[in-house]
C-alpha cells in the first residue's frame, strides 16, 4: 500500500553562517540544505515543529515546496544534532525519484516476549534499535516490526529472522545480532565461586619478592664481612 508523501513548505536562505542559523532557531525554524541529482544545492529554512513531528512518526520522504520556487521530492539524508545530542540543529535533504533505490535506516518496533526472558537473572538487550535497509523510495517503511517471541527458548535473534516488508532487503549481514539475552548469576553463587578461588582469603605467594628479600640478606652479609 502506497502512502501519500507528506508536504512541507520551506523558505530560501539568502544568508548562511552560524549567526544567521542561530537567529532562525530562535524564530522556531531550522536551517536545511537540498542537494543532489546534479542540481545546485539550495539553502532553505523549515518550520522546526513541523519537521520534528514528521521525524517522530518515522517519515523519510517529503515533498518540499520552496517559496518562490518549485516543489521537490526529497529524502531525509542526515540530521545534525547539538553537542548534547538532544536537539536537531540542521537537516540535509537529498533529491530523489520515487522509483529509485536508496539505503536508509529504519527504526525497529519491538513486541512480544521471548520464553528465555522468564528465566531467573535474564536480561534482554537490544543490540540494534534501527536497521539499515535497501529499497525503493516509495517503499520505505515507517518502521520494521520485530516479534521477540520468535526467539523461543533461544537467547539470540538475528537480522535473518526478521520478516521484512516486500521489496525491502537488509543492508547488513544476515547473522548480525538484533537482540540477545544474557544471564546474571545470583549473589550467593558469585560468593561461592569466590570462596573456591580463595577459601582462606590469603594472597598468592609472590616469588619475586621472596628472591628480593634473599638478595638483601646476602648483601647485608657482604657488607658485614667488609666492615
Amino acid at each position: 500500500m502506497k502512502h501519500e508523501t507528506p508536504k512541507i513548505e520551506a523558505e530560501r536562505r539568502e544568508k548562511v553562517g552560524t549567526v544567521y542559523a542561530q537567529r532562525l532557531r530562535k524564530a522556531g525554524r531550522l536551517p536545511a540544505i537540498i542537494y543532489g541529482h546534479k542540481k545546485d544545492p539550495v539553502a532553505v529554512s523549515i518550520d522546526e515543529r513541523e519537521i520534528l513531528t514528521h521525524l517522530h512518526h518515522g517519515t523519510h520522504v517529503l515533498d518540499i515546496a520552496v517559496k518562490g520556487g518549485g516543489s521537490e521530492t526529497v529524502l531525509v539524508k542526515e540530521l545534525q544534532f547539538g553537542y548534547l545530542g538532544d536537539n536537531v540543529m540542521h537537516v540535509d535533504f537529498a533529491r530523489v525519484d520515487l522509483e529509485e533505490e536508496v539505503t536508509v535506516l529504519v527504526n525497529l518496533a519491538f513486541s512480544g516476549t521471548p520464553k528465555a526472558a522468564a528465566q531467573s537473572g535474564a536480561i534482554l538487550t537490544h543490540d540494534m534499535t534501527s536497521l539499515e535497509v535497501v529499497c525503493r523510495v516509495n517503499a520505505i517503511p515507517g518502521e520494521i516490526p520485530v516479534d521477540l517471541s520468535i526467539m523461543g527458548e533461544g537467547t539470540v535473534i538475528t537480522v535473518a529472522e526478521i520478516e521484512l516488508p516486500t521489496g525491502v532487503r537488509a543492508a547488513v549481514e544476515p547473522d548480525a545480532v538484533v537482540s540477545h539475552i544474557s544471564f546474571v548469576k545470583k549473589e550467593e553463587e558469585a560468593v561461592g565461586e569466590e570462596a573456591e578461588v580463595a577459601p582462606d582469603g590469603s594472597e598468592p605467594e609472590v616469588i619475586t619478592e621472596a628472591k628480593a628479600e634473599g638478595d638483601d640478606k646476602k648483601d647485608d652479609k657482604k657488607k658485614a664481612s667488609k666492615d
